[in-house]
């Protein structure tokens, strides 16, 4: 399929006389600046006057009788002339500039490239627009997500500094619970061990006791007989007291007199299981 070639526009009648008009207007208008131009810059010539003072008449002699003669009357005297001043230069008038005659207007014809590129220019903008938008869109949605990702990162940093603190207290509470149980255990290790010793202690003394007592002949049965002991740091026995009899009155009182003959009692082997007072109890079959 031929394509079609583009129309050449239509010459415009009367084109060359007035091409031909506006360059002499252009020429004559560059004459007229030429000559204003070097009459302008032409020097001033100096104007020279003479001047001369007007002649003096001489006094006219009239002649007197001759009888009496006169003496002639002085001269007048001159009027002095002023000098007369040269007139200042005068600027030549300056030449009127000459009215151009203005160019008759063209007949425009459309152009279509500007309308191409008007259009081009839109499609650019709103090419730009959508762009522009779609970047503005994306931009949204990464700060959308970055937000999400720093709530998400705060989220697991608190979760794991709650898991910590929780790890934390309960290791903390272990440690008290298994403080309390090794305090609790040296407590009971240290009791049982006082308990054992005192055990001991008081054994001693009933021992050395018992190997005073001399049992009546007529006792019979196992009753118990308890005593309050009061001593001195030193064992010596201050008094002895019968706390609960065994319903022998003889047993009784050989029990008593056994314990002032064991003075002084056995020392315990710690210091601080030492008692002022001590609760003794004694059995004849023990």
């Amino acid at each position: 399929m031929r394509k079609d070639r583009p129309r050449k526009p239509a010459r415009v009648s009367g084109q060359w006389p007035a091409l031909a008009l506006a360059v002499s207007v252009h020429v004559a208008f560059i004459a007229v600046l030429v000559f204003s131009l070097r009459w302008q810059n032409r020097k001033p010539e100096p104007i020279t006057a003479e001047l001369y003072a007007p002649p003096v008449k001489a006094a006219t002699v009239v002649e007197a009788p001759p009888k009496r003669v006169e003496a002639p009357p002085p001269p007048p005297e001159p009027v002095p002339v002023p000098k007369a001043e040269p007139p200042p230069p005068t600027a030549a008038p300056k030449p009127e500039p000459k009215a151009t005659p203005k160019p008759e207007p063209k007949a425009e014809k459309p152009d279509m490239r500007a309308a191409d590129i008007a259009r081009k220019a839109r499609e650019d903008d709103e090419r730009r627009k959508r762009d522009q938008a779609v970047r503005d869109r994306k931009e949204a949605d990464q700060r959308e997500a970055d937000k999400r990702k720093q709530l998400e990162q705060q989220r697991l940093v608190e979760v794991r500094e709650r898991q910590q603190r929780e790890t934390d207290a309960l290791k903390a509470q272990a440690e008290r619970e298994q403080s309390t149980r090794a305090t609790q255990q040296k407590i009971d290790a240290d009791a049982a061990l006082r308990a054992r010793s005192e055990a001991d202690y008081i054994r001693r003394i009933q021992s050395k006791v018992k190997g005073n007592v001399v049992l009546p002949p007529d006792m019979v049965g196992n009753a118990e007989a308890i005593f309050d002991v009061v001593q001195l740091p030193t064992g010596e026995i201050i008094d002895a007291v019968l706390r609960k009899s065994s319903g022998v009155r003889a047993y009784d009182d050989a029990v008593q007199r056994a314990i002032i003959k064991s003075s002084p009692l056995p020392r315990p082997e710690r210091p601080d299981l030492f008692q002022r007072t001590l609760t003794l109890k004694f059995r004849p079959l023990d």
